[in-house]
């Protein structure tokens, strides 16, 4: 080790690569360890030991960087930061394993205006007792501080100020006050017999558990049983069928079972004869329902019903009345206005029906020519896919070559990669040397930690002991205790609403009385406004019950209004222009269905059917139903609001006549 600048810059630069958050300690110096295999062992073994303890011991470290920076930090820069840590790792924890000759060697192969700067500072008494001793004591306690850090230190103060005057001659500040060393009085150590080192107590025993007994095999096992009854049950299954094959194979000619024919035919007839007379498809109808229906049986309604009922028909009474005011305002002869609006209505009606067919047979005109179209946009297609298929079939062919390229060039890099792989097991053997020796260190490190905790549980358990001791101690000590209590009397809190307990008895029975009064109270109210809903209740079953005895009547005369539905029917399918129409429909239609049988018979002339004229087949029977279905809802919608309309008049004509 003679080139200590080297080694300790290269422990300052792995300091800085480290990442305390991200990798772990170990892993680390272990790839570190890798990388240093151009060093000597001794080399070695300082870079790693100085980087370990200058991680593990960071805490400490940082308090005296800090300090220092907080000092001396305007003229130093924060990039020597890590090698202030080293010279601080150094100078705390291995000074006398290194001695003054071998440190005064490392710190004057580094900077000297810093190493000055930073040693007089270290080493300086006063900071050493008051600013850095009360920052360590926060970490650790002031006895380990004092007796492992802080002693050490003063004790090498002297002899670091040789070392400090070295350095400031070195620089050339012959201005640097010089201080003669001190000659202290060394004491020397009495020439008794070493004690022998006390032996480790010896670890408690550890009950050993009775071994539990297994599980039986059968426990998991299906039982046998089964399986032999299942084997008897085919074996006799078996021997039946072989005795009735047997007898099947050896009966007599005369006992034949077959039939004649005749028979046969005669069995027939009569299946058939019975089979006819069962009526299972038959429809069995009650007749067509009643015009009228009248309500023989009572309906019972509850509360919230009769109250609904009666809002409804209170509701509608009001919208009818006014309605007539309206119409009372507007005409002097409502019957006159309301006979022209019916005939207006009516008119109306009749236009909308025969624009509905009309707008019906237009749009099945536009679907006709759309199918046309269609099939003639088809048969482009067609001939673009036969085109589209033979670019395809080509493209294929040079992607089937480029595939067996690159198959070969994959084989050759595989091979490549099989060979680089067998030189890989060299690697792993090295390895596996470097975690057994690994695993060496931290066993004992582990038994050394467990002697210290088995010490720490010992103290632990006696200061445990006499804890409990005392505890039951102060539980022996009797206490007397006295109770005499006066009802009269108060607490003695000195408090305003401070009562006594007899003052107390009397108010909760005052409290207790004017509940019971406000219980009655609350009684009779609601016996009130129970008598009140009942008598409301009765009314709105009397409205309710006139109001259906009208409706009733209304009802019988909606019948009417049918028969002046069906005419109008009549009339809109007697319109021009809808016969015109539909007379377009027929020749449409007739046209596609020409070319749906020329198309037909020129496919039965084909061997092979392509794919494309398949999925146009299927999409026109698809668009057929469909626009066949469009038709029936058209049809619906128009039966529906000539339903509708006729409701509407009838149902006006109806509260008039309520009214």
């Amino acid at each position: 080790m003679k080139n200590y600048r080297e080694l300790v810059n290269e422990v300052t630069r792995l300091l800085d690569e480290f990442q305390e958050d991200t990798q772990c300690i170990d892993s680390f110096t272990q790839d570190a360890a890798k990388d240093l295999k151009n060093h000597s062992s001794a080399d070695q073994k300082f870079i790693i030991d100085t980087l370990y303890g200058c991680i593990m011991r960071k805490k400490l470290l940082d308090v005296v960087v800090n300090i220092f920076y907080k000092h001396h930090g305007q003229i130093l820069f924060r990039v020597d930061r890590n090698l202030f840590n080293v010279v601080c790792y150094l100078a705390m924890f291995h000074l006398d394993d290194l001695g003054l000759e071998h440190f005064s060697r490392i710190i004057k192969s580094l900077d000297i205006s810093k190493m000055h700067k930073f040693l007089s500072f270290f080493f300086n008494v006063s900071n050493l007792t008051t600013h850095i001793h009360r920052e360590w004591s926060h970490i650790y306690d002031a006895a380990v501080v004092d007796n492992n850090w802080i002693t050490p230190l003063l004790r090498w103060c002297s002899e670091i100020e040789v070392l400090l005057d070295q350095l400031a001659r070195k620089m050339g500040r012959g201005n640097l006050p010089k201080k003669s060393p001190r000659k202290n009085t060394e004491p020397r150590e009495f020439d008794l017999t070493r004690p022998k080192a006390r032996p480790l107590p010896a670890p408690e025993v550890i009950p050993q558990q009775d071994k539990s007994k297994p599980v039986p095999v059968t426990t998991h096992r299906s039982p046998k049983e089964p399986e032999i009854l299942d084997e008897m049950r085919q074996k006799n299954r078996q021997k039946a069928l072989k005795v009735l094959n047997e007898a099947n194979s050896q009966q007599f000619s005369c006992a034949n079972p077959q039939k004649s024919e005749k028979t046969q035919n005669v069995i027939s007839q009569i299946l058939q004869s019975n089979d006819a007379e069962l009526k299972f498809d038959q429809l069995y109808t009650s007749g067509s329902p009643a015009t009228q229906k009248t309500n023989s049986l009572p309906v019972r309604l509850n509360t919230t019903a009769i109250l609904r009922e009666g809002a409804l028909y209170n509701r509608q009474l009001e919208e009818e009345l006014q309605r007539f005011e309206r119409l009372s305002q507007g005409a002097s002869e409502p019957s006159a206005y309301l006979q022209w609006q019916k005939e207006m209505k009516e008119k109306d009606l009749q236009e909308e029906l025969a624009e509905l067919e009309r707008r019906r047979l237009e749009g099945r005109i536009s679907h006709e020519e759309a199918v046309l179209a269609r099939e003639r946009v088809l048969e482009r297609n067609h001939h673009k896919a036969q085109q589209t298929k033979e670019e395809t079939e080509h493209l294929m062919r040079k992607y089937a070559e480029k595939r067996l390229k690159e198959e070969k060039e994959m084989r050759e890099l595989v091979q490549q990669v099989a060979d680089g792989h067998k030189n890989s097991k060299v690697a792993k053997a090295k390895l596996q040397e470097i975690k057994q020796r690994i695993v060496k260190e931290v066993s004992e490190q582990s038994r050394e930690l467990l002697s210290q905790a088995l010490e720490e549980a010992q103290a632990e358990l006696s200061r445990k002991m006499e804890l409990i001791r005392q505890i039951r101690a102060f539980e022996s000590v009797s206490l007397i205790r006295q109770n005499f209590v006066d009802d009269t009397e108060t607490a003695g809190h000195d408090l305003l609403c401070e009562m006594s307990l007899a003052e107390l008895r009397e108010r909760l029975a005052l409290l207790r009385e004017s509940e019971q009064c406000e219980l009655e109270d609350r009684r009779q109210r609601i016996f009130e406004e129970k008598q009140l809903k009942e008598q409301l209740l009765l009314e709105q079953l009397d409205n309710i019950g006139l109001r259906r005895s009208l409706a009733e009547q209304a009802a019988s005369r909606s019948q009417e209004e049918k028969r002046m539905r069906s005419e109008l029917r009549e009339a809109v399918k007697r319109d021009e222009r809808v016969l015109a129409l539909q007379k377009t429909l027929e020749q449409k239609q007739q046209e596609r269905q020409k070319r749906k049988t020329e198309k037909n018979s020129m496919k039965k002339n084909e061997q092979v059917l392509p794919l494309t004229v398949k999925t146009s087949l299927k999409k026109q029977v698809l668009e057929e139903q469909h626009w066949q279905e469009l038709e029936r809802n058209l049809e619906q919608q128009i039966h529906g609001a000539l339903e509708q309309s006729s409701k509407q008049n009838g149902a006006g004509q109806n509260h008039r006549r309520v009214f």
